[in-house]
């Protein structure tokens, strides 16, 4: 079980990762192109910038060494990072923002139920609770959206939870023996080296190009990195879950970027999902320190039971 300080480290990472995540849609609908392979390539250039220069600052002349050390799970989770920041940009080009989040909410029950089937990690009922509120509470914001999505837009979201959900198993197996934060690098590259041949030629404008800087360092530089560094102290399912704040705050930032305020019920909603998480993570650290303290007492029973005999 993870110490206290290090579980509250992880929680503000992905509280973070969400924050940066979330930021997405709005960033999207700021872009004049409409090739998604281009969106996907310019973001991936800025994305392994950013990345490659925080990595040879953290590790100078261990940075190839540091990169080849994550081996071949390092490059399929890349390749999984990589997936999913296309199967996200091709949806909402494709179907409203509002129908690829809702969807892209079934996060926490794919993380939880590959989770248990291949780390054999226990869902707390708190935590199972917390997940069944939480979509309630995103399917009660997004209601009235689901009816005019596009067929093969929707299926390309729900595509984002499973492959997510896969990388975040891939992670958590790996994490404990090898540093997994230059899978972010293999991320850009894959994603670039991919994208490449099919958004040439490129037609971006200035202004495109600027946004997708800020997506490429912001959105998913510095939430691919509060995100390598939530994975080693929660459980899958509470990744999962916290992953939830992306679909939060996404209509948050078009509501003040755009000035489209959510509607009542979309208030509700929300309102239902942060709480939900408040209650799961007070939970959990309650659980903690009784652990600990629970610990503590079964070490001082010895000592005492040996000073009076």
């Amino acid at each position: 079980m993870p110490e206290p300080t290090n579980r509250l480290k992880g929680v503000l990472c992905m509280v973070g990762a969400g924050l940066c995540w979330s930021t997405g849609g709005i960033l999207i609908r700021s872009v004049t192109l409409t090739d998604a392979w281009e969106i996907v390539f310019w973001r991936a250039v800025f994305l392994t910038a950013f990345i490659g220069l925080f990595l040879t600052v953290r590790y100078r002349r261990r940075f190839i060494m540091q990169v080849t050390a994550v081996g071949l799970p390092g490059v399929v989770a890349g390749a999984l990072l990589a997936s999913t920041s296309f199967l996200f940009i091709a949806s909402v080009m494709r179907t409203t923002v509002a129908n690829a989040l809702v969807l892209m909410s079934t996060t926490p029950f794919m993380t939880a139920l590959l989770a248990r089937l291949f780390l054999g990690e226990q869902v707390p009922w708190r935590t199972a609770l917390a997940m069944t509120a939480g979509l309630a509470g995103i399917a009660l914001m997004f209601a009235d959206a689901l009816g005019s999505g596009a067929l093969i837009g929707n299926l390309l979201a729900c595509g984002v939870p499973v492959v997510f959900a896969a990388n975040v198993i891939l992670l958590r197996h790996k994490g404990a023996t090898a540093d997994m934060m230059p899978t972010v690098l293999l991320t850009g590259l894959i994603a670039l080296i991919v994208a490449l041949p099919f958004g040439w030629p490129f037609t971006a404008s200035s202004h495109d190009v600027s946004v997708l800087a800020v997506m490429g360092v912001c959105q998913l530089g510095f939430g691919f990195l509060f995100f390598m560094s939530a994975i080693p102290h929660l459980s899958a399912a509470e990744i999962g879950l916290l992953s939830l704040l992306e679909t939060i705050f996404g209509p948050v930032w078009v509501w003040l970027g755009t000035g489209e305020r959510p509607s009542d019920i979309a208030l509700v909603g929300g309102g239902i999902v942060v709480t939900s998480l408040l209650v799961n993570e007070i939970a959990a650290m309650q659980g903690v320190r009784a652990a600990a303290s629970a610990f503590g007492q079964r070490r001082r029973l010895p000592a005492a039971g040996s000073q009076s005999g």
